[in-house]
């Protein structure tokens, strides 16, 4: 399994649907309200093999409310 990190903006009074949306579709590891440039931070594990960019394509980034993402790709854990 590889773990990255995904950041979502919202748009306005959206992040709330979509944090729940998230939750529903059991896609995440950990799920956190941030502040900043971005509205959560989600924690993923991508099963190997699997495309990473298609992955959150095609199960994180089609969920409405979802303006744009931020991905951070992990290699290994100190």
């Amino acid at each position: 399994m590889n773990c990255v990190f995904v950041q979502i903006r919202c748009r306005p009074g959206a992040t709330y649907k979509v944090a729940d949306e998230i939750v529903l579709r059991e896609i995440h590891s950990e799920l956190y309200s941030t502040s900043g440039d971005y509205d959560l931070l989600v924690k993923l594990y991508i099963p190997e093999g699997q495309d990473t960019g298609k992955f959150i394509n095609d199960e994180l980034a089609v969920i409405p409310g979802i303006e744009r993402t931020l991905t951070t790709l992990t290699f290994r854990a100190f």
